[in-house]
């Protein structure tokens, strides 16, 4: 049965909203409306975010200017070698006013937690976020603290430079919704970016565009988005094809399935449709699955990274052909 409840008024809001945040970033970083786009599905789709690529191409600024634009609480974590598990989560500490222990919230209870650098951190420092990112909570001491929505990591790291830094394991990865790269700008964008961050950063300059309720109301209305069964099961496809690839020694998991399909009821949210398509799970499937995947030998021999296999892999897996309501070009008639 198809969603009976109208989210064109929802959708209509939504739509402004965004186009509010992303100009607001894209005041800050120039030339990269698609890495900008991609940052906004994953805030709308409940989902974390990793910035992969090499120093100084904007991945901490990306991060500032969207926790800028939202009027929440946003805490910055720098990651080091000797940062704590405590330092993230926060500790219980005895108060001798009170004779009692009292729980002192880390920078992870805020909406938007900016880790920087987070393969700096040792392993047992990584493992802090592990509960928070998956369940929306913390666990100090026996004692659960549940995280206000929206929450939403974005971490950052450089895979160039290996000295000193710990790579993410499997599962730390796995939790992350998608991991985008931002690349050079164009020679053109380059060249307005010294004209604008030339005097000062335009991140002084920026003000929210959007409060938490109505992020909160975004995500809302992405949730109302229709999947088809045709379109779940074209997702399972995707994920199942990479368990099968002689060329991955390790496949996507059942979490990056539904981290796939929720990325694509925002991203069809944002383009103003209550329904997905095909095209939404293409469009994200090498951001949203290739950061889980591990090369086979013979692969890595033959240089072909993960996003590579996975380009691949969305190009071979047959696309549903189906005239269910919710499909087809028309949407959903309810």
């Amino acid at each position: 049965m198809g969603v009976t409840h109208d989210v064109g008024q929802e959708l209509e809001g939504l739509v402004a909203t965004a186009h509010r945040i992303r100009e607001a970033i894209e005041s800050v970083i120039e030339g990269k409306s698609d890495v900008v786009r991609l940052t906004i599905t994953v805030m709308l789709a409940e989902g974390h975010l990793l910035i992969e690529d090499v120093p100084g191409v904007g991945k901490t600024m990306l991060a500032k200017a969207l926790a800028r634009s939202i009027d929440c609480p946003v805490r910055r974590v720098q990651f080091t070698p000797d940062l704590l598990p405590s330092d993230i989560t926060g500790v219980s500490a005895f108060n001798q006013q009170s004779r009692e222990f009292e729980f002192k919230p880390g920078p992870v209870f805020a909406n938007i937690v900016v880790g920087d650098e987070i393969n700096r951190a040792s392993p047992k420092t990584q493992s802090a976020l592990l509960e928070c990112m998956e369940e929306h909570q913390v666990t100090v001491d026996g004692m659960t603290y549940h995280l206000e929505t929206p929450f939403m990591v974005i971490a950052t790291q450089n895979p160039i430079e290996m000295e000193g830094t710990y790579p993410l394991p499997e599962a730390q990865r796995d939790r992350f919704t998608a991991r985008i790269a931002m690349g050079y700008p164009e020679a053109a964008a380059e060249l307005e970016m010294l004209d604008v961050h030339g005097s000062s950063s335009p991140l002084d300059k920026l003000e929210p565009v959007a409060t938490t309720a109505e992020v909160r109301a975004l995500i809302d209305a992405v949730r109302a988005v229709y999947v088809s069964q045709p379109i779940k099961k074209y997702a399972v496809d995707m994920v199942t094809a990479t368990r099968q690839s002689p060329d991955l020694r390790l496949g996507a998991s059942p979490r990056a399935t539904l981290h796939l399909v929720r990325a694509a009821r925002a991203h069809a949210a944002l383009s103003g449709r209550d329904y997905v398509i095909p095209d939404d799970l293409q469009d994200l499937a090498v951001p949203v699955l290739a950061h889980r995947l591990l090369p086979s030998l013979e692969a890595q021999g033959q240089r072909r990274r993960p996003e590579h296999v996975m380009a691949d892999l969305v190009r071979r897996v047959p696309v549903p052909e189906s005239r269910e309501k919710g499909f087809d070009g028309a949407g959903p008639r309810r």
